[in-house]
């Protein structure tokens, strides 16, 4: 094993400036992908969206996805060889596009379905998902993705340093108003990330038994449905301000 591989905890201030894409906002900006997710890798079958997957050469592998996406990876990629060279020279691609859920679940749909999203190997080592620990390599490129606004999958609730995914301060810059159509506080069937961990948290504290993965799914939604029944609320599952204001977050 090398330097590089090696696994240390995941550094503090990390995706500063940096904040995950919701699939509310892909959907409102791009549409769907496809009409339906498993957890399989699967085609894009949105014919405008077909229009916008290439494939290039970013530097140290050749990458398939969202043609901006690819575009500002290679950029990140340039900045990674000329501060970086012993990772640069040992990253390798483990998938780019690919049409599926997140990973453990039935209703998020993974940013890699929009080809906004890369995993990376250092070394030929797959980064493990959710054991808290990230390889040494990926902590020394992770704030040059930051600087170039993607967001650093070891911040999710579950870790996950292997995924690196265009921010959505990135998304705005090239998509302006156009993709900032969701309010920042509320939250829907698909939405992962430390906001949904937080609710998940507070409904457990009231007796509900989730899982906090950060993930919005059909069991939160569930809770947060029946939270809203019983406190004179709309049961729609959507976490607005007054679902947050009676849940005293």
């Amino acid at each position: 094993m090398s330097n590089l591989t090696k696994l240390v905890p995941v550094p503090a201030g990390i995706n500063m400036g940096a904040n995950g894409t919701r699939n509310s906002l892909m959907l409102a900006t791009f549409g769907n992908p496809r009409g339906w997710y498993d957890q399989t890798c699967r085609e894009v079958t949105h014919p405008q969206m077909r229009t916008r997957m290439v494939t290039d050469d970013v530097g140290p592998f050749r990458a398939t996805g969202f043609d901006k996406a690819v575009a500002s990876l290679t950029a990140v990629m340039r900045d990674i060889k000329a501060e970086q060279r012993a990772v640069y020279d040992v990253l390798g691609n483990a998938g780019m596009l690919c049409c599926r859920n997140v990973r453990g679940s039935t209703t998020a749909i993974s940013n890699h379905s929009w080809g906004t999203a890369i995993d990376l190997t250092v070394d030929g080592v797959l980064d493990a998902r959710g054991n808290g620990k990230v390889q040494v390599g990926l902590t020394l490129i992770a704030p040059i993705f930051n600087r170039h606004l993607w967001y650093w999958g070891a911040g999710f609730p579950t870790e996950d340093g292997m995924h690196f995914e265009v921010s959505k301060q990135l998304l705005e810059s090239w998509e302006g108003s156009n993709a900032n159509t969701m309010p920042d506080n509320e939250l829907v069937t698909g939405d992962r990330g430390e906001k949904v961990a937080v609710l998940q948290r507070r409904l457990n504290a009231l007796g509900e038994s989730l899982e906090v993965d950060g993930i919005f799914g059909t069991g939160t939604r569930a809770a947060v449905v029946a939270f809203q029944a019983a406190n004179g609320l709309k049961a729609d599952g959507v976490v607005g301000p007054k679902t947050w204001a009676k849940l005293g977050v």
